[in-house]
């Protein structure tokens, strides 16, 4: 049996958590099992429910492999990413990936989005529901209805070459995040995954759609609301405006 609790990976996977007790272990544990090796980083916002105490317990049973950002509440899921990001620049890896705690997002895809950046000349790669039809699982028909139009709204209004703009389950190029100015990144909410991979390509960096199949959450709660969507859709706008009064920096480098 192959030992993963050692190996020092090229990448790190960042998974949000706020109240997902009943996912933790087992997202963490099905990422470290991957034969592609992950680091994972948790960043959790004060969940009540002891969600930190599983993944502290995770990381003594892979030392090295597993690390936990504890900030002091919720933060808004941008911050979240934003702070993962840095830390994940400052530890050196060469690809920082994004997903969800839930497993809506299978940790089986991690590999081909991984590959896709590491071997197939992407910068970014988006783990994508729809460019290959509607590959939704287990969502009412409205929700899918409303965020399957939400992208092609957002695809309209931006011109992103991306058919799954608000897509959560991504893979960076570290050059990408050196290159964005992260702080000057605005929206907290899902617009932040927008943003991102508008932002990734005004720089002229390749994005690449890897077909997946979401299923939604099983176990704990969602955390999507219509604020939170309306803030997707709405600022849109905003970000193309602003886009037509701002130069985009070129990329820093031609590291993976």
């Amino acid at each position: 049996m192959t030992d993963n609790t050692s190996t020092r990976s090229d990448a790190v996977v960042i998974i949000p958590m706020y109240n997902e007790r009943e996912n933790a272990a087992a997202i963490i544990d099905a990422v470290i099992g991957l034969k592609t090796p992950f680091d994972i980083l948790v960043i959790d916002d004060n969940s009540p429910d002891g969600t930190a105490a599983i993944v502290k317990d995770k990381i003594r049973q892979y030392p090295g492999r597993v690390h936990i950002i504890e900030r002091r509440g919720k933060l808004g899921l941008g911050t979240a990413y934003i702070a993962g990001f840095k830390w994940a620049l400052q530890q050196g890896y060469d690809i920082i990936c994004e997903m969800d705690a839930d497993f809506s997002h299978n940790p089986d895809d991690l590999p081909k989005l991984y590959n896709a950046v590491r071997n197939e000349g992407a910068d970014v790669a988006v783990g994508s529901r729809y460019v290959t039809g509607v590959n939704v699982v287990n969502w009412p028909m409205g929700r899918v209805l409303m965020s399957y139009f939400a992208s092609k709204y957002v695809r309209l209004v931006t011109r992103i070459p991306v058919q799954d703009t608000t897509a959560g389950f991504v893979c960076y190029s570290a050059r990408v995040l050196r290159t964005i100015d992260l702080d000057k990144v605005k929206f907290k909410g899902y617009a932040f995954q927008i943003e991102m991979k508008f932002t990734a390509h005004k720089c002229g960096f390749t994005i690449k759609e890897v077909p997946i199949i979401f299923v939604n959450r099983v176990l704990g709660t969602s955390k999507m609301n219509s604020s939170i969507f309306g803030e997707a859709v709405f600022g849109v706008i905003r970000l193309k405006w602003n886009s037509l009064f701002k130069k985009f920096p070129a990329p820093h480098d031609t590291n993976p």
